[in-house]
């Protein structure tokens, strides 16, 4: 088999999704509009969660996190696919497809962890509520998401590395829409079966560790609520919860598939798919998941945008409503 030299060739070719497609432009114009939501959404939660003291908080601090996770993910991988499509050139480059890979892998790998961490905070704040600031101190929940970076870009590093050392075959076209372990395999000259074997076991014990993690958190959650004396109580912690594991349905089901089933199991366009789904779809929807249902979330939203209308008020019409009995220093901590 004729071989190319993959460090000093033109590189890869990327096929992505949307040539395939039966209608290419209406998926072009759907993908850039969810890449907008998620732009959006992501970063108006972090600007709000970054803003608002009142949700200087564990919980919003991870939340914040997860954010900037969803919203550096599917920036690395949308808009390139986009520019592809609209300029008829989808080559990427050997070490462009070796720095894809090592980021998708470090944002997946530290929002796997990031997801746990999250339970855990849960965990604490409902089932041991007095110990929370001593369980959850601001100390120990930089420490979760310093941990959950470390970890995912050393694990990352390491999959890139050996994942790109393989010799490829003269075949440069990447039948996916990123450069991720599978797909390039494929690719390679040599025997990848143990490697593949290796990322397999692997792949499981980074998934199901977290998932573990996760299940127990809320097993001994559902436990702790349903003995809750306060409906009002019971219905906030389901509400925050349901949320949680929304994004956790998601985020483990579309993992499982690309890295947990045997290969033999899915196609290209299966694939294609999940990874639209894990890249763009998903960080468009977890914001709203998280906010559309808290009450805390929309609340700093509100005051946000209230803050931002009064910096825009004319001095005149400030004066006039301070002068207002409407406006009576009794209510005044409902406006601006």
């Amino acid at each position: 088999m004729v071989h190319w030299n993959s460090t000093l060739g033109s590189g890869f070719i990327l096929m992505g999704i949307l040539k395939d497609s039966g209608s290419p432009e209406l998926l072009c114009a759907t993908i850039a509009v969810l890449y907008l939501l998620a732009l959006t959404s992501n970063s108006l939660l972090l600007l709000v969660i970054t803003r608002d003291a009142r949700l200087h908080t564990p919980m919003y601090l991870l939340l914040g996190q997860l954010s900037l996770m969803d919203l550096l993910f599917t920036s690395v991988v949308t808009p390139k696919a986009l520019v592809d499509f609209l300029s008829n050139e989808n080559i990427i480059s050997f070490g462009g497809c070796a720095f894809q890979m090592f980021l998708a892998l470090t944002l997946g790998g530290a929002e796997d962890l990031l997801l746990a961490f999250m339970a855990y905070d849960r965990y604490v704040a409902i089932c041991h509520p007095l110990r929370y600031m001593v369980l959850m101190s601001t100390k120990i929940c930089l420490l979760l998401v310093a941990t959950s970076w470390v970890l995912a870009s050393l694990s990352a590093l390491v999959y890139t590395m050996y994942t790109m050392h393989y010799s490829f075959c003269k075949t440069r076209e990447i039948r996916h829409l990123l450069c991720e372990i599978p797909p390039l395999l494929k690719l390679a000259c040599a025997d990848t079966s143990r490697y593949e074997l290796m990322v397999y076991v692997m792949g499981m014990t980074f998934l199901m560790l977290p998932l573990s993690v996760i299940v127990a958190s809320y097993t001994l959650i559902l436990f702790t609520v349903l003995h809750m004396p306060s409906n009002k109580g019971r219905q906030k912690a389901l509400v925050t919860c349901s949320s949680h594991l929304t994004v956790v349905g998601m985020f483990y089901g579309a993992a499982t598939f690309m890295y947990v089933l045997p290969s033999s199991l899915h196609s290209p366009t299966q694939d294609n798919i999940i990874s639209v789904f894990y890249t763009i779809v998903t960080p468009a929807l977890n914001p709203l998941i998280y906010s559309l249902r808290n009450k805390e979330v929309t609340g700093a939203l509100k005051r946000l945008l209230g803050n931002t209308h009064c910096s825009h008020t004319p001095p005149s019409r400030k004066k006039s409503w301070l002068n207002s009995e409407i406006y009576s220093s009794s209510n005044s901590e409902n406006f601006c």
